[in-house]
């Protein structure tokens, strides 16, 4: 990304536990942008900003952190980060979060739209893919500025392992992640490379559906070993990917929860596609030709995120309809 001044540009991240937090860090202390980190717990956001501008003072960053409880100073940002909402505990689904989440992300998503209307829409909060689409409803924008952060997160998951199992840097891998944030998501092990080589001539069969099946289980594997909590480095790192982005108008080729209205023959719902990302938003979705059992994988993963979506259906308004940029 060019160098730029942080004042160039805002980023407010609603929620400040552990994953809006980290997120700060990482965007200020690698001078990105300048931060507004609001949450509704009194001191909290205040604490956490303090914190992080004394290790700025350190390290002689010059990114602006400001920890509010009040919307009003979030007003004027160009991308707004929903995180607030419950984590997950041992023996919680992502699911389980559904009904409470969703009363939270549409609460903050409406209030923080109020005041930066312009605004590009990440979310972090899960489930995903349903909260995405909340977010939205929630925010009165164009689809294609509401996105939610899971496919970066769970293809560098899958390039990690993959890493781990041949030896090889992590570096010269990239793979491809579809489908909804959770068990029912769909790596591509075909659209997957190491500097050029598909994986599949790399890895046998069973090697891959062992990675995949880590791939798809890692948030949970966090939470068990945690005990209390979930990932916040990795989801955080991945987050700041899409903003760099966003904000430095890449245009770069990522996985990410996008409204479909129609790719892959599915509408109105948000899930997990390759998309170009650029200072907009989704620029445009890129439909990839799938084998048959990828497809069907990926109706499957679809219909979990359209059940959810029923069930808070009656908390959310009418629908209103899809736009272009």
């Amino acid at each position: 990304m060019a160098a730029r001044s942080c004042r160039e540009s805002k980023v407010s991240i609603l929620g400040a536990g552990n994953v809006g937090s980290a997120l700060a860090q990482r965007l200020i202390q690698g001078n990105v942008v300048d931060v507004v980190l609001l949450d509704i717990v009194e001191g909290r956001p205040q604490g956490i900003a303090l914190d992080l501008l004394e290790a700025c003072g350190v390290e002689g960053q010059a990114c602006r952190l400001t920890g509010t409880n009040d919307y009003a100073r979030t007003a004027g940002s160009d991308v707004l980060v929903v995180a607030a909402g419950f984590a997950r505990q041992p023996g919680m689904s992502r699911d389980d979060l559904l009904l409470t989440n969703t009363h939270i992300v549409f609460e903050v998503t409406q209030k923080a739209v109020a005041h930066s209307p312009e605004a590009t829409v990440v979310v972090i909060t899960n489930p995903l893919d349903a909260m995405s689409h909340v977010a939205w409803r929630a925010s009165g924008l164009v689809p294609e500025r509401v996105m939610g952060m899971a496919g970066v997160l769970d293809a560098a998951r899958f390039e990690t392992f993959i890493a781990w199992e041949l030896g090889f840097s992590v570096r010269d891998i990239r793979a491809m992640v579809l489908g909804g944030h959770g068990d029912l998501m769909v790596p591509l092990p075909r659209y997957t490379t190491i500097s050029g080589v598909p994986l599949t001539q790399l890895l046998s069969a069973a090697r891959i559906d062992a990675l995949i099946e880590r791939t798809r289980t890692g948030g949970a594997e966090i939470v068990h070993l945690l005990k209390r909590g979930g990932a916040c480095y990795a989801p955080a790192a991945a987050a700041a990917r899409m903003i760099e982005t966003l904000l430095g108008d890449e245009r770069r080729l990522l996985p990410v929860a996008a409204y479909l209205g129609g790719e892959y023959g599915l509408r109105d719902i948000h899930m997990g596609v390759p998309v170009i990302l650029g200072r907009h938003g989704v620029e445009r979705v890129v439909e990839l030709t799938l084998e048959t059992e990828e497809k069907a994988a990926l109706y499957r993963s679809a219909h979990t995120i359209r059940a959810s979506l029923d069930q808070i259906a009656h908390l959310m308004p009418a629908n209103q309809p899809p736009s272009t940029v």
